[in-house]
This record gives C-alpha cells, structure tokens and sequence, in this order.
C-alpha cells in the first residue's frame, strides 16, 4: 500500500511541475486532487479491509431465506446463475478502464491528457469507495443464493452477500461516462456526441444484464450502481470546469478541541451564492 501510495505522490509531483495547456476546460490543484486521490485510495481500502471481515451466512439463516420477501421488480432474477455469464461481464467492465487512451488520438486531450488521468483516478477512487464502503456494510443476499441447485458452500459464502450495490455496473458506468463528459467538454460542438452519450449509457447497462444473469445482483442493485457511477463520472469533471468560479473542493483538516493532535483529514466543498 504504501508503495502504492509512492507512485501515486511521484505522479502528482510529475503533474504539478508540468504546465497545463491553456485549452483546457479543467482546473486542478496539486494539493487539492492529491487529497482527493488519497482519501478515496484510503477508503477502498478501508471498504476492502470491511469486506474480507463479513461473516459468512448462516445455515438457519439460508433456510429462512423467502423469495416472496424480495421485491417485486427483482423476484424474478432470484435464483439466476451462469457461470458464462459471469466471465463475459469483465470484458466491458475492464475494456472500459481503457477508454480515457482514447483521448491520445486528439491533439488537444492529449496535450492534458496528465490532467485527464488524474480527474479519471478521483472518479474511479470515489466510486470504488462509495461501493466498497456499501458492500461491507449492507447485508443482501445475491440472486445465486436462491438456486438451490449450487452447493451449500457457494450459497453460504460471504462474498454472496453483498449483492447491494453492483459495483461492477458502477465503475463500468463511471469509465463510460467520464469519457463521455470530458469528449463533451473539450469538444462541445461535435456531432458524434449524441452517439458517444448513447454508447456511455450502453455498455454499463450491457454490463448489468449479464450480472443480473449470472445471478450477481438484482435489479435494482445495478440500476443504483448504474446512477452512482454516472454520477462520478459526470459530477467530478465538473466540479473541476474552470466556469465553477463560485464552487470551491479545498482539503481540511480537524482537531481534538483539548488540542492533543489531528483527528482526521478530508475534503471540503463550498459554494458562493
């Protein structure tokens, strides 16, 4: 971790040193996006360190299972599973990490393609760790649970009891829609942009009905993840346009009132009326 930490810290520095071409949209702060990117990296770890920790179902608890207790509008996935399914769900999920090179084909994103990265690495932690943090702490049995065909063993096992939200549909949503906001940005008037929003909402939802099929998550799990990483992907890049002059992302920090030391550090948004 902390050597992960390090490269993260050179990056930064390699970043603040260079200049930021003139034409681009965004403005970003050395100290500012590096709080960012480490509160976000602390809190997937923190959510990841949350997960490995959840116990396993219960055997009386698997027997009280009901399929009448779910939802209406996700009943019909309970028992759902597919192993194939399951494997074809990475590849939009990790080619979407992929998108943002895309951006080294245009002369402008690619002269701040640097800057790009870095707004990419906040949207991405931010998701991770909204998800992480969520999954550790909901306990919601995934469809494959109800499939009484599967072993014992995979019905009971924790990592089948946080289907709550889909975290694959989210980072796939915030990689897709990232790029399509920053396109957007640096290119507002192009005509291929009604295309390029389609495609965005596409893939994560591509993505979701094969989660769903393999028996992963419900409904409603990847229609929060889907809006969640949309959010990330869309509100990141904006808090940063230069236009937000009233809105203000500045890192803080507290002390103990009896003045014993630092409590805890993070981010700070204001905004101007």
């Amino acid at each position: 971790m902390h050597r992960y930490l390090t490269v993260l810290l050179v990056f930064f520095i390699c970043f603040s040193l260079s200049a930021q071409n003139g034409t681009s949209p965004y403005k970003t702060d050395f100290w500012k996006d590096g709080a960012w990117v480490t509160g976000g990296v602390g809190l997937n770890v923190l959510g990841v360190l949350m997960i490995q920790n959840k116990d396993n179902l219960s055997t009386a608890d698997l027997e009280a299972l009901n399929r009448e207790d779910i939802w209406a509008v996700d009943r019909w996935a309970a028992g759902n599973y597919s192993k194939s399914a399951d494997e074809l769900s990475y590849i939009p999920f990790y080619g979407s990490f992929a998108l943002p090179l895309l951006f080294l084909s245009s002369r402008n994103e690619r002269n701040n393609f640097g800057q790009i990265s870095v707004l990419f690495i906040e949207t991405m932690a931010t998701t991770g760790a909204m998800f992480t943090i969520t999954a550790a702490l909901v306990e919601k049995s995934r469809p494959l649970v109800y499939n009484k065909g599967l072993s014992e063993e995979d019905r009971l096992d924790s990592d089948a009891q946080r289907s709550f939200f889909a975290g694959h549909t989210a980072a796939t949503a915030a990689a897709t829609f990232f790029a399509a906001k920053v396109f957007q940005d640096f290119n507002p008037d192009s005509a291929a942009l009604p295309y390029i929003w389609t495609g965005a909402a596409a893939i994560p939802a591509f993505v979701g009905y094969l989660r769903i099929d393999a028996g992963k998550h419900f409904l409603t799990d990847n229609l929060i993840g889907l809006g969640i990483g949309a959010a990330c992907g869309i509100l990141i890049p904006q808090l940063h346009k230069k236009e937000n002059k009233n809105l203000e992302v500045y890192p803080t920090v507290q002390f103990n009132i009896n003045g014993s030391g630092m409590n805890s550090r993070g981010l700070g948004i204001s905004y101007r009326f």
